[in-house]
C-alpha cells in the first residue's frame, strides 16, 4: 500500500469485527512506530497490547463514564458539535463506547515523563509540545495497522482514569498513558475519501490567513 493511501483513508474506526489480530499481524505497525522522530531520539514511547477480556471489560467501565456525561453534555446543546454529521457522529462514538470491550485489541500508547521535553510550560497556556515525543510514534502505528488492513479509534478518554489504567497493568511510576487506541478489523470497507478541511483554510504563506492553496 501506497503511504499517500494509507494516510488518506485511515479514518477513526467505531465498528469493528471480533477476528482475531495476531501479534504478528500487529509487528510492523509497532516497527514503524519505533522509527517515528522523536525529541532527542530518547525514544520514550512504550505500548501495552491488550485482549484479556477482564481488562478489556474494566477499560470500557472507566471509558463510558466520561463519555456518558459528555454525550449528554453534547445532545443537549451544552457542547457544540460542528458539522451536518453530527448526530451520526455521536450515534457512531456512543456504539463504539458501548462495545469498547468488544474491540480485539486494545494497545495503551506510554512514554516516559523525563523522555519528553515540553518547552512550552510557562506560556499561560495549555502545554502541547511534550506530546511531540509520542504522538508521531502513535500516528506511524496508525498507518501501519491501515496498511495492515486494521481499523483503528485513537482515544484519550481513558488517561484521565491513568492511576487506575497503570495499577491494572503494572505500569511504573514515571511513566505517563497518552492515548488507548482500538485495534481490530473493520465490519465496512474502508472510506475512499475523508470529510476535511481544504487546504486554504489550513495552510498560510508567511502570515497567518494568507491561504498558500
Amino acid at each position: 500500500m501506497e503511504l499517500g493511501e494509507a494516510a488518506l483513508t485511515s479514518m477513526t474506526t467505531r465498528y469493528f469485527t471480533t477476528d482475531p489480530v495476531s501479534d504478528e499481524t500487529l509487528e510492523q505497525a509497532f516497527d514503524y512506530a519505533r522509527h517515528a522522530p522523536q525529541g532527542g531520539n530518547r525514544q520514550p514511547v512504550r505500548f501495552i497490547v491488550v485482549r484479556d477480556e477482564a481488562k478489556k471489560q474494566q477499560l470500557q467501565a472507566w471509558y463510558l463514564e466520561p463519555w456518558k456525561a459528555y454525550l449528554g453534555m453534547a445532545r443537549s446543546g451544552d457542547i457544540e458539535i460542528v458539522g451536518e454529521k453530527a448526530n451520526r457522529l455521536l450515534d457512531s462514538a456512543d456504539h463504539f463506547a458501548e462495545h469498547f470491550a468488544e474491540v480485539p485489541v486494545i494497545v495503551v500508547a506510554c512514554g516516559y515523563i523525563d523522555g519528553v521535553h515540553p518547552t512550552d510550560t510557562e506560556l499561560g497556556r495549555l502545554s502541547v509540545v511534550g506530546g511531540g515525543s509520542i504522538y508521531p510514534a502513535v500516528q506511524n502505528f496508525l498507518l501501519g495497522c491501515r496498511e495492515a488492513g486494521l481499523g483503528t479509534a485513537l482515544t484519550t478518554l481513558l488517561c484521565m482514569y491513568e492511576p487506575q489504567v497503570a495499577e491494572m497493568l503494572d505500569i511504573p511510576e514515571g511513566v505517563a498513558t497518552a492515548a488507548h487506541i482500538a485495534v481490530g478489523y473493520r465490519s465496512t470497507p474502508f472510506p475512499r475519501k475523508l470529510d476535511r478541511l481544504p487546504l486554504s483554510e489550513i495552510v498560510f504563506d508567511e502570515t497567518w490567513g494568507n491561504s498558500t492553496y
